[in-house]
């Protein structure tokens, strides 16, 4: 029996690297990463079809979920071989798991809350599982093992939600709190103890890359949305000149991310030793931060774009401020660790985008306007920010 298991999932399945190799991505992973394109799609929709504070809730906690999964996905492929039988097939299930949240997030709340719920705990127990099978016997199956519990623990509250409508979105609060506290308790197992950080040995470079990769499919769908406008109306010139604002806001998150962050964070994973810390505050989380921010920026772009000349209501300025807000603060923290410094700038810009949203509510201003305003705070940082990198 133990040759048959052998047989079915050999080591031929992980990857063969040398200590001083970094994998690379693969085009089963690129592969894997297209059903997001698609994912996010879904999640600008449903925030645009519920711009409201309860609907903001509910969109967070479907990203959390959405980029949880991608992210343990991605995490895994940095040890998984995904060119290997076995491991193309763990990315095609995972991949269609995926396809399926990505169908049910415009109704997760609603009737299509069992299929949300059963294909996030799926993708979940199927990695977790296969990779606590693929590294037996070594000490990176026990600690799959015992993140496949913790994903076992939350996924009670996914099941549970999804049931039990009038509780939903506390319920899977609770589950995404669960999931996002686990490996900050190292997957702490009465008995078992906790993993330690310094058991996963992991490849930083590959991940970053990965994280890069995912952060240009969040801008994507500020073009696709922008561009989707564009082909579906008339283009005035105030829609035009709107549309251009978007369009050079995207070019703006674009810049302070790979011309500002890039570089120095790239630096840090090639030299830094404990990469698995590194990686799990400055990609996990800030990174789920910065993207975030980004698909939230895509809606407010389109907010600003089909309402150009109309005075901007408070969900819109709300929006509009949120998205680079949230762009930024995941920024600030990447910096923070991979710079060990804290950059005040971050801060200082989000205030002054709080403070102009607000001014641009009081005094009832058109959506350009506003889309002008955020613009100009954001270039301006964008230039001091290079400035000062040089």
């Amino acid at each position: 029996m133990s040759n048959l298991l052998h047989s079915l999932v050999p080591t031929r399945a992980l990857r063969d690297l040398r200590p001083e190799d970094t994998p690379r991505v693969t085009t089963m992973e690129l592969f894997f990463d297209l059903v997001y394109v698609f994912t996010i799609i879904q999640l600008s929709h449903y925030l645009l079809e519920h711009a409201s504070w309860l609907g903001a809730l509910e969109y967070v906690t479907l990203f959390a979920a959405v980029w949880w999964a991608w992210n343990y996905t991605a995490w895994a492929a940095n040890w998984v071989n995904p060119d290997h039988p076995s491991g193309r097939g763990l990315m095609i299930v995972l991949m269609g798991c995926a396809l399926m949240m990505a169908v049910a997030a415009p109704q997760a709340f609603g009737e299509r809350s069992w299929l949300f719920a059963f294909a996030y705990v799926a993708m979940a127990m199927i990695r977790a599982g296969y990779m606590a099978f693929v590294f037996r016997g070594q000490v990176m199956g026990r600690n799959y093992a015992q993140l496949g519990a913790w994903s076992g623990f939350s996924g009670l509250f996914w099941i549970l939600g999804a049931f039990i409508a009038p509780a939903r979105l506390e319920l899977w609060i609770i589950a995404v709190l669960i999931d996002y506290a686990a490996p900050y308790l190292g997957f702490w197992l009465p008995g078992k103890g906790s993993t330690p950080m310094s058991s996963w040995p992991l490849k930083g470079l590959h991940l970053f890359e990965r994280n890069q990769l995912i952060f240009i499919i969040a801008l994507g769908e500020s073009i696709l949305l922008l561009g989707g406008y564009l082909v579906s109306h008339e283009i005035h010139p105030d829609t035009g000149i709107a549309a251009l604002i978007g369009f050079l806001m995207i070019v703006t998150l674009w810049w302070i991310y790979f011309v500002d962050l890039s570089e120095p964070g790239e630096h840090r994973f090639e030299h830094e030793t404990d990469q698995t810390s590194l990686a799990r505050a400055g990609l996990a989380y800030a990174h789920g931060v910065a993207v975030c921010g980004a698909i939230v920026t895509a809606v407010a772009i389109e907010m600003i774009v089909a309402h150009p000349h109309d005075a901007i209501h408070t969900e819109t300025a709300i929006i509009a401020f949120a998205g680079p807000s949230l762009f930024l603060l995941g920024c600030a923290i990447f910096h923070r660790v991979t710079a060990a410094r804290f950059r005040g700038l971050y801060l200082l810009v989000v205030a002054a985008l709080a403070g102009w949203g607000w001014l641009a509510l009081r005094l009832h201003l058109e959506g350009l306007w506003l889309g002008a305003g955020i613009l100009l705070i954001m270039v301006t940082m964008a230039a001091l920010g290079h400035r000062k990198a040089i």
